[in-house]
């Protein structure tokens, strides 16, 4: 069996906030030795993402260097993704979606076989909100688990927490009970609505 190896993408537009402390109470229970990669989106100098497929020269003209390139090498380097994004506008943060974009960019350049590359692959979620009721972040499970699904995923779930001020989701104990065991769990392949 393949060693896993986890990339977090911390997309919060701080660093050390609650979603990031979250990710890190699930990630202190992997078993010793998972090798770990972390890396901070909004530190990273991403180009904005442009759809190129119908452009002249097609998305063959688009390059990859730099923060980008790195961001796909780390991304191909590992079989579970964790994307740490705080609720946004009960979404994704927008570093974070500028990510997922990139996704689009990499289905066709530098690499048409990222797609198959992606799939048995597993997608994580971890989302700070300040909202008690869980159900407001929806969109941005629905957004983890459909993009999962298309790419022939798995898709582990969200782990959520409830936070506004730094530091307070280490007193949400029910979300850190559920840290513990987050990444025990064996996920299924991602599915969209209409398959199931």
């Amino acid at each position: 069996m393949t060693p896993r190896s986890f990339l977090f993408l911390l997309g919060s537009a701080r660093t050390g906030g609650n979603t990031e402390a979250l990710a890190r109470a699930a990630a202190e229970q992997l078993p010793a030795g998972t090798a770990q990669r972390w890396l901070h989106l909004a530190s990273l100098d991403l180009p904005e993402y442009v759809d190129a497929r119908h452009a002249p020269g097609g998305p063959q003209s688009q390059t990859t260097t730099g923060d980008e390139a790195l961001l796909l090498e780390a991304t191909l380097g590992a079989s579970d993704l964790v994307i740490a994004s705080p609720l946004y506008w009960y979404s994704l943060s927008s570093a974070a979606k500028r990510y997922l974009d990139h996704w689009s960019k990499w289905l066709r350049t530098p690499d048409p076989e990222f797609r198959a590359k992606m799939a048995g692959r597993t997608l994580w979620g971890v989302t700070a909100m300040a909202h008690a009721e869980q159900e407001v972040a929806r969109p941005l499970e629905l957004t983890l688990q459909h993009s999962a699904a298309y790419m022939g995923m798995r898709f582990g779930g969200v782990l959520l927490g409830n936070a506004s001020s730094p530091g307070q989701v280490l007193a949400d104990e029910e979300a850190l009970a559920r840290a513990k065991t987050f990444f025990a769990r064996e996920p299924e392949p991602a599915r969209f609505p209409y398959e199931r």
